[in-house]
């Protein structure tokens, strides 16, 4: 990748529509696409001004080299800095054709761009100052929301919240820096220090700012990424009728016959706020099947990874033997364990049982979808902070961000706690350097290469 070039996408989804769009961004863009299009009023495209949509001629190169007019379309100038890549662009309108909207980018890299790799605009949008690291997250996952509890999360971190309040943090701790550096190098010149309270007083501020930041991460992970969560429990207890009653169709097979689900399905979900990474794995018991075993054990490996896991019973029946060992299985576990008593449209037996057992526990009935609110509300209260406000609150969502802001906070409180240990200050401020770094790495100011490719490389090519 060469950031100083010319690059070209369809920024549309590929298939037929009414129109496709394609964006060109870089140095070249309007002189590339000045070769492709022409304004009907015979003005170049270069003459316009920026933000203005023309009307013109579309061409491109047959085999012979000849350039042809394809099609009539709008192209619109964003000249720099002013664009979402911060370079000249150019976005070009045409009719969605399939094999038109290909033909008019392979006209683009004929005239000279280059094919934009997968979230390269939005890359260079970062690179060129445009958005911090954290809103290009946002953005990220506001194009892969499918719930609208994501939609309305992903849209507030684009507005930059998240790079704001590290800047705060930042210049809080600079501020702290530079009081200390600037009499260890002008010592004879007459610098009001801070005292060791007030930069005790300044590090606590930060830490209650970044912790206040981290609180949110619960919240704001339940809702972007998602929790893993596991429904487990005996062959026959209603699994599978809870699976369908979650996602909202028939997706798992149900039957009266044992062993009926063999392997995991996963299907994303929102319960409530919270979005699910949902697993409807095979029931667990002893059994001499081999195809059997490979699901049980499939479904042993996904509690392993679970966060959030959906103990299913039969409440209908006293409890048995499994019943028993599948409760106390769960008692080192750091998910969250919720016993879901089944099959309450026939009758709820021993439920005393579930609740000397469980923290948490709810009562359905999954065939006949009552009693899915309750669950609801179960699994809102123990993931998602009913005080914090997703459309105007600043809220981290990834654990790149919750890392960073971790990293943080130790550094400060090793600074701190050097204080309280009467470590000279200037030993401190090494401390409050590392908290700075990791902050710039939260917001993007100081983050690695492989981070950030990793980052843009989930990105969709076109945007």
């Amino acid at each position: 990748m060469f950031i100083g070039d010319t690059i070209a996408a369809i920024s549309t989804a590929r298939g037929k529509g009414g129109v496709a769009l394609l964006r060109i961004s870089g140095p070249d863009a309007i002189s590339i696409c000045q070769k492709v299009f022409s304004p009907k009023s015979g003005k170049k495209l270069s003459e316009y001004a920026s933000r203005t949509a023309i009307f013109g001629s579309i061409y491109a190169p047959d085999d012979r080299g000849e350039w042809n007019e394809i099609d009539n379309g709008l192209a619109t100038v964003f000249s720099a800095p002013a664009s979402f890549t911060g370079e000249d662009t150019v976005e070009i309108c045409c009719h969605g054709g399939i094999l038109l909207t290909q033909t008019v980018l392979t006209a683009c890299l004929a005239a000279g761009a280059r094919a934009a790799e997968a979230g390269e605009f939005t890359r260079r949008a970062f690179l060129n100052g445009k958005m911090g690291l954290s809103a290009a997250e946002a953005l990220g996952d506001l194009l892969e929301a499918q719930t609208r509890e994501q939609l309305t999360l992903a849209h507030a971190g684009t507005d930059g919240r998240v790079e704001r309040k590290c800047r705060e943090i930042y210049d809080s701790l600079c501020a702290v820096l530079s009081s200390v550096y600037a009499k260890i190098d002008y010592p004879d010149e007459d610098l009001a220090e801070m005292s060791r309270e007030e930069m005790q007083d300044a590090l606590e501020d930060s830490i209650k700012r970044i912790e206040k930041l981290l609180d949110t991460y619960r919240t704001g992970h339940a809702i972007a990424e998602g929790i893993p969560t596991v429904i487990c429990g005996k062959p026959n207890v209603g699994k599978s009728s809870l699976y369908n009653c979650i996602i909202g169709r028939d997706a798992a097979i149900v039957t009266d016959v044992e062993g009926t689900t063999r392997d995991v399905l996963c299907e994303v979900a929102a319960l409530g706020r919270v979005t699910l990474r949902l697993f409807d794995t095979a029931g667990l018991h002893e059994t001499e099947d081999v195809v059997e075993k490979i699901g049980i054990d499939r479904a042993r490996k996904a509690l392993e990874d679970a966060e959030l896991i959906l103990a299913v019973f039969d409440g209908s029946t006293a409890p048995d033997e499994e019943d028993r060992a599948l409760a106390e299985s769960f008692s080192g576990t750091d998910a969250t364990v919720i016993a879901v008593i089944n099959k309450s449209d026939l009758g709820i037996v021993q439920e005393e049982f579930y609740t000397s057992h469980f923290a948490h526990t709810v009562t359905l009935s999954a065939k006949e979808g009552r009693g899915t609110e309750s669950l609801s509300a179960l699994v809102e209260s123990c993931f998602i902070n009913g005080e914090l406000d997703t459309k105007n609150d600043t809220v981290l969502t990834n654990a790149r961000q919750k890392g960073a802001a971790l990293s943080a906070l130790e550094a400060i409180k090793r600074a701190q706690e050097g204080l309280d240990y009467g470590l000279p200050v200037e030993l401190c401020c090494s401390d409050c350097e590392a908290a700075m770094q990791a902050i710039a790495e939260l917001d993007g100011r100081a983050v690695s290469e492989d981070i950030v490719s990793h980052i843009f490389s989930h990105f969709c090519v076109g945007k």
